[in-house]
């Protein structure tokens, strides 16, 4: 697939096209990165922190980013393997002026990706990645000479120092957790999920075995934490009994549980069980982009707060969620954002709350899940079209109103409410495709909204390209 720059990051196939990641565009990015941050942070003396998922090119990517830090004069301390959220709270723990990290999140193992963090360890923001993006084509850059070199710094207690600020939030019942001695099975994806969780669990005094835990990152099933990709996970919790199950995606950004039957939670409701635990000890208000499920809305309204949707894209929830002064968000793809922790998707975070909100209610994720507002979300997608303009076909779209559609809102592609749900239809920002999700009571009804709008679609490029 041809290389895709986003507010996501640099993101492509690696050695299977000739328009992928490659090491001309990485040593031109993280140049570009590396100059960006000496021009906002007014600094010569610069510290990056570096991390990768398991997948594995991510080693060989690391050394050309090292490398390419090294030699602009920048001081790297390197995490080798890490979760995002870590290499995030890492920035900050060590005092850097930014991080990197080597992940293509939820993609196959043919696809690699730069992602850049600013001095808070946050995913840029629009105008900053706007900013940033402006030095992606510049001809040259400077370099250090040789007597001005960077270091290069291996540090192995950044995953402690996350799990040891997740045990010291206030609201996660470490001492209650551990007392309850759950047994859990964790899907490790053979990525830094077979690291990261289990390190969690060790400090929770949980009882929990691993599947798929090579760090080698060759996935054993597709790496998007699905219901359809977890069948061994389903299983295996069957199996022994356990409480429940865990999946992280391949850098550990992205949380699904598994109830004590066996049955998928859905990823969906990882942000809203969290966020029902969170507001019944805090009040407040929440965050979601558009593409994620209403659910909390509904939950946010029966605590007293107010409820605010982003464009999709941690970055968009990240400003709105700073915005509104949000006491949690996050995305429906399983991804909680909780800033006293910090600003930015984190599975073991998830992990902790939704444990402690279990105990809290006395629940078992079954009956909570009960307790929740009842919804199902359709996802379907649609390879993109080159030659097809995306805003003539989201402006034609816009006039495909059906008559009980109560409001149409255009900030991120096209969304269409209805008085039970909705229909979503916006670009991906990680893959050449188009996305279209419809929300409804039941199933039935989503897949039907979900397929009308994919006919609607199919008529429109039709007509765009025999016009």
């Amino acid at each position: 697939m041809p290389l895709m720059t986003s507010i996501s990051g640099l993101r492509g196939t690696i050695g299977v096209d000739v328009e992928g990641l490659h090491p001309p565009q990485i040593v031109r990015a993280v140049s570009a990165f590396a100059t960006w941050c000496k021009d906002n942070t007014n600094s010569t003396d610069l510290k990056i922190v570096v991390g990768r998922d398991a997948r594995p090119s991510g080693k060989w990517i690391s050394m050309i980013v090292e490398s390419t830090l090294v030699m602009m004069g920048v001081d790297v301390l390197q995490l080798d393997l890490a979760t995002t959220p870590t290499t995030e709270m890492a920035v900050r723990y060590y005092d850097a002026h930014g991080g990197i990290v080597i992940t293509a999140s939820h993609n196959p193992i043919e696809w690699n990706a730069l992602k850049f963090l600013n001095r808070e360890g946050e995913v840029l923001s629009p105008d900053d990645f706007q900013s940033l993006s402006a030095f992606f084509d510049q001809s040259t850059f400077t370099y250090a000479p040789i007597d001005s070199f960077g270091n290069v710094y291996r540090c192995t207690d950044a995953l402690d120092h996350h799990v040891c600020a997740i045990l010291s939030l206030p609201l996660v019942r470490t001492e209650a957790i551990r007392k309850r001695k759950f047994r859990i099975v964790i899907d490790g994806i053979n990525s830094v999920g077979a690291l990261a969780v289990p390190a969690l669990m060790q400090a929770l005094h949980c009882d929990y075995e691993v599947l798929h835990a090579t760090m080698d990152g060759r996935f054993v099933h597709n790496p998007e934490p699905l219901p359809e990709h977890l069948h061994d996970l389903c299983r295996r919790v069957k199996e022994v009994g356990a409480d429940l199950g865990i999946a992280v995606d391949p850098d550990v950004d992205r949380l699904v549980f598994i109830d004590e039957h066996g049955q998928p939670f859905n990823e969906e409701y990882t942000l809203v069980a969290a966020a029902d635990y969170v507001l019944s000890q805090h009040p407040g208000n929440t965050v979601s982009n558009l593409s994620s499920t209403q659910a909390l809305r509904d939950i946010t309204l029966k605590y007293g707060g107010n409820y605010a949707a982003s464009r999709v894209g941690e970055a968009h929830v990240i400003q709105r969620m700073k915005e509104t002064n949000a006491v949690i968000g996050g995305e429906g793809n399983g991804g909680v954002i909780y800033p006293p922790l910090h600003y930015g998707r984190d599975a073991l975070v998830g992990i902790a709350l939704v444990l402690s909100g279990m105990i809290h209610f006395d629940y078992t994720l079954s009956q909570w899940k009960q307790q929740l507002p009842q919804y199902i979300i359709y996802k379907t997608k649609m390879p993109l079209d080159r030659a097809v303009s995306l805003p003539t076909l989201l402006t034609r779209l816009s006039n495909k109103t059906p008559v009980d559609v109560q409001s149409i809102d255009q900030s991120d592609g096209i969304k269409w409410y209805f008085n039970d749900g909705w229909v979503h239809i916006r670009p991906s920002n990680t893959e050449p495709i188009l996305r279209i999700y419809a929300e409804a009571p039941t199933r039935e009804e989503a897949q039907e909204r979900a397929e009308t709008f994919v006919q609607y679609i199919q008529q429109e490029i039709e007509e765009i390209v025999n016009s």
